[in-house]
Parts: C-alpha cells; structure tokens; sequence
C-alpha cells in the first residue's frame, strides 16, 4: 500500500490510475480546483467515505495550494508516489491549432509541485508528457501523424517541453540544445533555474516520464490479456499510432507497484 498524491487527477490518466492504486489498497490526496468534480461519482465517493480518498480543493497553479496539498497528504504518512497529469482542455483556433490557457499550465504547475517538495520526503514521481515533442522524438513519428503533431499540437507540446526541460535540468539528463533548443521564457517563466525551492540541477532522483503515443478512449487491453498489449521503450519506438489513456494507467500502476527500478530516472514512451 502506498500513500500518494495526485495532480491532475480529475478525469483521464491521473483518474484511471488513481482508482487502480485506491483498488490495490493505496491512500489518495487529488488536488482539484473543483472537488464536486466527484460528487457524483460513486466509486471515488466509497474511497472518501472509508478515509482512502481524499480530495483537497486547490490549484496547482499557485504555489501556495499545492505546498497545502503536499501538508494535506502528509498527514496520512510519508507521500510514497506523486502522479502529475496535469493537462489543459484545448480549444481549437484556426490558425494555431488546440491552444491551452494558459499556455504554460503543465510547465508551471509542474514547477509548483517540486519547488514545494517536503525537504525529507522522496517519493516515486511520475510525470506524463508526451511523443512527438523533441526533434529525434518527432522524426520517430509515422508519416501520417506528423502533420497533426506539427500543426494541431504545437501549442500543448512546447508546454510539456517546457516539463520536460525542468525535469532534465534538475535529474541532470542530457539536453540536446542544438537541436531542441530551449523553451520560450513564456512556457519557463524569468529566471526558472533561480526559484526558491527548485531542486538543483542533477539533484532530483526517483523520476519517471512517461511519453505516451496520440490518447485515445478506448478501452484498457492489458486487463484479463497473457500477451503484452502495448509497446515500452526508453528510446523512440517507430511504427506506433496511438494509445488508450486506460493502457496508460495500467502501465503506470504496473511500473510503480511491481517495476520501478525498470523505468526510474527514464523518459519511456508506450504505445500499441
């Protein structure tokens, strides 16, 4: 059993996977900036009844609430997982594609989480992203694809460059500039290695980033299946569409609760 807390857990990976590690046992803080989100959800209302789930009104954009909510999950022990699945509803325009307000929510609020991490604590962080982002990431793309990454996902993926950018520096993983360059300082805010808190650089262990192909809704095929459903590597996997955000949770509970020492401190993209 494991103490966890989640941010952006209110629909898609982070839910799926929470109600997975609340199944197995696990107690659960969500941080959400509306906790009716769940007021009429019966299976996270039987977790709150029995003291398994709890859920914190907050938002992971200021820094103040999510220092609340890591004060809040405490309470229950030493926060053993952290799952960050902060994501922004796009809106479509038609000259920039799916567009996110703000544009720098999943680099910000990720900046929020780990500039407020408890000094003793060192728990098992899992932040997902995305395929596609970087240059070598992009080029893996199949042929068809590529036009909607470049296009349609342009604004939401320098966001999550910009996550991703933060976890390099403070992991201390390599950083191809010449080709990826570095994210604008309006995804990374002014001065971002200088935040009050920020890890330094190389300091930050026990992190996985989990690179999923294009989301779908569909069902989870690695439950009640002898063969393996999907595709893991931390290198690009080429020949890959897509990925349902359920195979997603499954493949994060599987990693966290049975094998974490085989994706710690690695960027691993799934797919079919």
């Amino acid at each position: 059993m494991s103490n966890v807390l989640v941010i952006g857990g209110s629909r898609n990976i982070g839910y799926y996977t929470a109600l997975r590690l609340l199944a197995a046992g696990s107690t659960v803080t969500f941080l959400l900036r509306s906790p009716s989100v769940f007021k009429d959800d019966a299976q996270v209302q039987e977790y709150v009844k029995s003291e398994k789930a709890f859920l914190i009104q907050g938002d992971a954009l200021k820094q103040s609430d999510v220092q609340n909510v890591w004060a809040e999950a405490s309470r229950h022990g030493d926060v053993d997982v952290v799952l960050f699945t902060v994501g922004g509803t796009p809106k479509f325009h038609p000259l920039k594609g799916a567009v996110i307000t703000p544009e720098n929510l999943v680099t910000q609020c990720f900046l929020n989480l780990i500039c407020t991490i408890p000094h003793t604590a060192t728990p098992k962080i899992v932040a997902i992203s995305s395929s596609g982002l970087t240059r070598e990431s992009h080029a893996s793309l199949p042929l068809l694809l590529k036009p909607v990454y470049g296009y349609l996902l342009t604004g939401p993926h320098k966001d999550k460059l910009g996550m991703e950018r933060v976890i390099s520096h403070c992991a201390g993983w390599d950083w191809n500039t010449k080709d990826d360059g570095e994210p604008d300082e309006k995804i990374m805010g002014p001065a971002w290695r200088e935040r009050e808190g920020l890890p330094a650089a190389g300091s930050m262990k026990n992190i996985m980033v989990v690179r999923p192909a294009l989301l779908t809704d569909g069902a989870c095929l690695a439950d009640g299946s002898n063969k393996p459903a999907y595709r893991l590597s931390d290198k690009e996997i080429k020949g890959g569409y897509t990925i349902s955000r359920k195979d997603v949770a499954h493949f994060v509970m599987d990693a966290v609760s049975n094998r974490w020492n085989d994706f710690v401190d690695k960027r691993i993209t799934i797919v079919y």
